[in-house]
C-alpha cells in the first residue's frame, strides 16, 4: 500500500513540474497552428547550428523561459535552414530572429539579441 501511494506522488510531482515548465519543442507546423488557435503564449526562435549568435541566445532563452516570469511561454525551435515556409509566412530573412505571439498573433520580434534584460523584455510581450 506504502508504495502504491509513493507512486502516486511521484506522479503527481512529474505532472506538476511539468505542467509548471515551459516547453521548448522542436517546430512541427501542427503545433505552432494549435498554439496560434489556443491564444496561449509562444515564441519561435530561428535557430541555425552554424550561427554563433544563435548558439549564444540558446542558454538565455532557456533560463529565461524556466523563471517564473516567463513559465507559461511555448518556445519553438525552428531550423533556419529548412523551415522556409514558415520563414516566408512570418517575413524571416535572418536567423537568431525570434518571433514572440500573443493571442494567436504576433506581438513582437527581435533579430540577434543574445542579453538576458533585452530577450526578457522580448518575451513579456507574449505574456497577458
Amino acid at each position: 500500500m506504502k508504495s502504491l501511494v509513493y507512486a502516486a506522488i511521484a506522479i503527481l510531482l512529474t505532472a506538476h513540474t511539468t505542467l509548471s515548465v515551459s516547453a521548448e519543442m522542436p517546430y512541427e507546423p501542427e503545433h505552432y497552428e494549435a498554439m496560434r488557435n489556443t491564444g496561449k503564449p509562444f515564441a519561435v526562435v530561428f535557430h541555425a547550428n552554424w550561427c554563433p549568435i544563435c548558439r549564444a541566445q540558446a542558454p538565455v532563452l532557456k533560463e529565461l523561459t524556466q523563471s517564473p516570469e516567463f513559465m507559461g511561454i511555448t518556445v519553438f525551435v525552428a531550423n533556419f535552414d529548412t523551415e522556409k515556409v514558415l520563414e516566408r509566412f512570418l517575413g524571416i530573412t535572418e536567423q537568431s530572429t525570434i518571433v514572440v505571439f500573443k493571442d494567436g498573433k504576433e506581438s513582437a520580434r527581435s533579430t540577434g539579441d543574445t542579453q538576458r534584460a533585452p530577450l526578457a523584455e522580448l518575451l513579456r510581450h507574449a505574456i497577458p
